[in-house]
């Protein structure tokens, strides 16, 4: 099925999708909002796994009627953006960071903009994170959110990367019951079907996966781990260290949530639901999963090196919900971007009644503490 076959999206009055050539390959699938007016200034926002720019929904509206001009694309390899190699065996080298951050300076770029305000959740928080640290010229401020970012690799830890990630990999396979990492499962060949072809129904599965890392799952009680070490990974939840014997999909059945559970859930109705399982049902997951495969590999730590010991030094803030263990999911990340990785961080937000899908379970709040931020003198 073309892009020009699938149904439209349902979106609230005032937010346009449209397709765009970003310049570097792609034409990008774009949610736009305050596009009626020239000369707003321009806020990028960009989504995490399994994500889509229909993510932002709830916040764009505001952040227009604020005076910006704001842009949600579907990130190279999710929804109806094209020009990406489908299937696990493509080339993983239009899926590094440092080509994710080609793409958002191509986009702002091709709508007519020099500059933009960059917001990232999830894995875009690594994305615009790094649009921040490489191109400081485009990219004037960043908001990250769930997803703190450390600062750049350096020369000590590079060349011990995958010796430090084997250690840890036997050691949550040595834990009883035996573990795994998500991200390392994510980066198999089996991740994918096994998402796509979940045995409860792929609309299930992902009903399943928003409730359990939300909010709404009440044991999503996070707190800082001492080290990155699997006696101390194994305090995160299954979506994070899962059984070694469990996919995803049935690792997310056990916490799937009731029928009045899902009757009573506001933020995420099965209407907006269903736009996801629409989207995800065409075309899988192996392109989100592709990012992962990036970064797991560790092939990609030497260009990044270029960059070693380079700082954030634009406006930044850090937004994450209460209840989102994905602050603390790696042990010192959190407390790096605070000494040293951002030299002009002007907030860290904490969003009561929010898990890890924080601008979707507390827009207003979200939106609030945005715009307070973009209005913050530079």
């Amino acid at each position: 099925m073309t892009i020009a076959e699938t149904a439209p999206i349902p979106l609230p009055a005032g937010i346009r999708s449209r397709q765009v050539d970003n310049g570097n390959g792609l034409s990008m699938h774009v949610l736009e909002a305050g596009f009626d007016a020239p000369g707003r200034p321009c806020v990028l926002l960009l989504h995490g796994f399994p994500e889509l720019a229909y993510s932002w929904r709830k916040v764009m509206l505001p952040l227009a009627e604020a005076g910006f001009h704001v842009v949600a694309p579907d990130q190279r390899g999710y929804g109806r953006t094209t020009g990406w190699q489908q299937g696990y065996e493509a080339g993983l080298d239009e899926f590094r960071l440092l080509n994710l951050v080609r793409d958002a300076a191509g986009l702002v770029s091709a709508l007519g903009h020099q500059t933009a305000a960059v917001v990232g959740h999830d894995f875009g928080s690594p994305v615009a994170a790094w649009c921040a640290l490489t191109r400081p010229d485009v990219f004037r401020s960043v908001a990250l959110m769930s997803a703190p970012f450390p600062g750049p690799p350096n020369a000590a830890t590079a060349p011990v990367f995958a010796q430090a990630i084997r250690h840890l990999l036997d050691g949550l396979a040595a834990l009883h019951p035996p573990r795994k990492h998500y991200q390392w499962y994510y980066s198999g060949p089996e991740a994918d079907a096994d998402m796509r072809h979940a045995p409860q129904g792929l609309h299930a599965f992902l009903r399943g996966y928003y409730h359990h890392k939300s909010a709404d799952w009440p044991q999503n009680r996070p707190f800082a781990l001492a080290a990155m070490s699997a006696a101390e990974l194994a305090h995160l939840p299954t979506y994070y260290v899962m059984r070694a014997e469990q996919t995803m999909a049935e690792t997310v059945a056990a916490e799937m949530p009731s029928a009045e559970q899902i009757a009573a859930c506001r933020w995420l109705p099965e209407e907006d639901l269903a736009v996801y399982t629409a989207e995800y049902a065409r075309t899988g997951f192996q392109g989100g999963l592709q990012w992962y495969r990036c970064g797991t590999s560790g092939h990609y730590i030497p260009e990044m090196l270029a960059w070693s010991g380079r700082t954030i030094d634009v406006p930044a803030c850090f937004i994450a919900g209460r209840s989102d263990w994905g602050v603390f999911q790696k042990p010192g990340d959190f407390e790096a971007m605070q000494a040293t990785a951002c030299t002009q961080l002007r907030g860290v937000h904490w969003v009561e009644g929010a898990g890890h899908w924080v601008q979707q379970e507390q827009p207003a709040e979200v939106s609030r503490l945005l715009l307070d931020f973009l209005a913050t003198p530079r």
